[in-house]
């Protein structure tokens, strides 16, 4: 597959594209435009609320598919395999993904596994940036974003006609199912087209990705990694019948289908086995932004989304487990925001939520009481007061009732001092403090997730207690010219009645199968502390190099050990440059995690691991660009007979794509 990569270069090389000579402009990184951590729009550098951002410009050199490709080179973001599925979680600040709440557009998701939302199964469609906000952020989104906040944010519709289509495909060597080097073990098409007036206008998009699963022995049974087909479209409309009001209505659709193969020994006897999973998820979105005023502006959102997702397993003997699960998300929000004076902002806002869980096996009811429901009333406020041309504080306060744990309350303050406004590399200090808590999800009070597959299930517990926590975040950085920066960070999270996952030996005795049986239970006291530090220089027209380091510290403050599956150190390094041919630039990524206890009585440790990834795009006049690129470069990879070991599943993948632009 190597000589598939050369044959791709050389191709890139011998096309003289059509706007050589052109002259590159500089986009910095620091003036980039970000809305989560105030929810008004605020440039990188001068935001009061630090925030990490994917670009529109670093997903396309980047080649990035879905969400978790997109976030997994920024500094301090862990993504975690999710056990038995072939997804991704994110885990931020050693606070786990069930506390990280993933956002389109500053609307929620509906998880699809556990407790949280797998970002791989988000195509990066239409997709203009992602801003991830590290630490308590329930004063602004509520219930679950003790962790944090990542915001995936569109593109806004422009009126005229354009679009693009993007073909890609690539081969994991011998380890494709089929076992032949030449075949594509992944490939997927995405395609978009906008078109309007300046009152009107619409836009679709749809992605399909496929990937035929990850096999270091194609000869047996059992396969590493999943096979998945997925299909996503979106539609939106706008409509702007004057300069005050913007009106919009969005409709999507997303399909999974995934195949899972693996070895279950029971009585001495080894079973091949299988499971099969389908999910299908309906989001629809109303929305409008009217402006009551020169100091005034009203929003407003509602959403309605429904997930369904079915699995059964199989075996030699016929099907089995055959579990359907429906969820149904409901929401409206309304903010107003009002400019008082030249110093203060005013946001004051209200969310709605409804939630609904019913699941059967095998034709019968699971949950007890049949469909479980969970209703929440919300009321947000925040101001945004800039005292002087150094200072600038955000406080804010959120008060939910819940209607099966009652009231909770989460305040915010967060500050930015500018120490040398005036110089060329002006320095500048920020400081947050945040009250955070998260109620049990109806998954985690009522569902069964069984992946006795795997040699265990988990069980909901009706009893479970709502989180709290506080988090702190303390930082100095300094940005010459934003051009060149550097930022140092200190956090710290506490964590009141963390709701872990807990070994039930009773349960697991009464089985006498030899799966073990987990139970969701509140945890007295945990805490995750560290230091984060972000480093970049954009020194020349296509000359880019940024670096990250994170030291995190997680434990049970009632035991001491630490807590299981938080690295303490991770890094993250990234070159950019041209290549010497005319419209021909390389991107280098380089991730590094060390190892990780997996257990909770520090016995058993998964070994750090660093894959360096490589990317070229050659760009051919205004819509032409061909990309190729050699994913984990070094072929690092898990040793699938160690169960202690969580590194990569994924080994090196190779390929190429064509991304083909048209209109105006």
């Amino acid at each position: 597959m190597l000589s598939l990569f050369s044959v791709a270069l050389l191709g890139l090389s011998a096309v003289e594209p059509a706007a050589a000579g052109a002259t590159q402009q500089l986009s910095y990184y620091l003036d980039e435009i970000v809305v989560t951590g105030t929810r008004s729009n605020r440039t990188l550098s001068d935001t009061p609320v630090r925030t990490e951002l994917v670009t529109e410009r670093e997903l396309e050199k980047t080649h990035a598919r879905n969400v978790a490709e997109a976030i997994e080179n920024v500094a301090g973001v862990q993504l975690r395999n999710i056990h038995g599925k072939s997804g991704k979680e994110v885990w931020l600040q050693g606070v786990g993904a069930d506390r990280v709440l993933v956002l389109v557009d500053g609307l929620p998701l509906t998880a699809t596994t556990g407790s949280s939302v797998d970002v791989s199964q988000l195509a990066l469609l239409d997709v203009k940036r992602i801003e991830v906000v590290k630490g308590a952020g329930s004063a602004q989104y509520g219930s679950a974003a003790i962790g944090g906040v990542v915001n995936v944010i569109t593109r806004d519709l422009e009126p005229g006609y354009r679009g693009e289509v993007t073909l890609d495909g690539g081969s994991y060597g011998e380890q494709n199912p089929s076992g032949d080097r030449a075949d594509f073990g992944r490939y997927g098409a995405r395609a978009n087209i906008d078109m309007g007036s300046d009152q009107l206008r619409l836009r679709l998009s749809g992605s399909h990705q496929k990937s035929n699963g990850i096999d270091p022995e194609p000869a047996t049974w059992a396969r590493p990694g999943d096979e998945t087909d997925r299909s996503q479209l979106n539609t939106r409309l706008l409509w702007l019948p004057n300069d005050s009001h913007r009106l919009f209505a969005e409709l999507g659709y997303f399909d999974e289908a995934s195949s899972s193969r693996f070895l279950n020994e029971k009585a001495g006897t080894v079973l091949k086995q299988g499971k099969e999973e389908t999910v299908e998820r309906w989001r629809t979105v109303l929305g409008g932004e009217h402006v009551v005023s020169d100091a005034q502006t009203l929003f407003w959102n509602l959403l309605r989304e429904d997930l369904t997702d079915n699995t059964y397993k199989y075996s030699a003997f016929g099907e089995f487990d055959r579990r359907n699960a429906d969820q149904v998300l409901s929401q409206a929000s309304v903010h107003n925001e009002v400019a008082v004076g030249e110093a203060h902002l005013l946001m004051l806002g209200a969310d709605f939520r409804h939630e609904s869980l019913e699941q059967t096996i095998d034709g019968q009811a699971e949950l007890l009481g049949g469909e479980r429901t969970r209703n929440s009333k919300e009321i947000w406020f925040q101001d945004t007061w800039v005292p002087t041309q150094r200072w600038e504080w955000v406080a804010g306060l959120r008060g939910q009732q819940d209607s099966d744990f009652g009231d909770h309350y989460a305040p915010k303050i967060n500050t930015r001092y500018e120490l040398t406004p005036d110089s060329d590399a002006h320095q500048y200090l920020r400081a947050s403090w945040s009250g955070g808590y998260r109620v049990p999800n109806l998954k985690e009070r009522h569902y069964r997730f069984d992946h006795s597959q795997l040699g265990y299930v988990v069980e909901g517990n009706p009893d479970l207690s709502p989180e709290t926590s506080q988090n702190l975040q303390l930082g100095w950085g300094v940005n010459y010219l934003n051009a060149g920066w550097l930022e140092i960070n200190a956090f710290q999270n506490l964590i009141d009645d963390l709701i872990q996952t807990q070994f039930d030996a009773d349960a697991t005795a009464a089985r006498g199968d030899g799966v073990d049986v987990y139970r969701y239970a509140n945890v007295d006291k945990a805490r995750t502390r560290g230091v984060e530090t972000t480093a970049g220089w954009q020194f020349a027209p296509g000359w880019e190099v940024s670096a990250g380091y994170t030291f995190t510290q997680a434990e049970d403050r009632t035991t001491g050990f630490e807590l299981p599956d938080r690295p303490r150190h991770q890094a993250r390094l990234g070159l950019d440059g041209p290549a010497g041919i005319p419209g021909l630039n390389w991107s280098v990524r380089v991730r590094n995690q060390s190892s990780e206890y997996v257990d909770t009585d520090e016995t058993k440790k998964s070994p750090g691991y660093t894959t360096v990834d490589l990317k070229l795009n050659q760009t051919l006049g205004d819509n032409l660009r061909l990309f190729a690129g050699v994913d984990n470069l070094t072929d690092t990879q898990r040793d699938f007979n160690d169960a202690d070991d969580f590194g990569p599943v994924a080994g090196r993948f190779v390929y190429m794509g064509v991304t083909l632009g048209f209109g105006k």
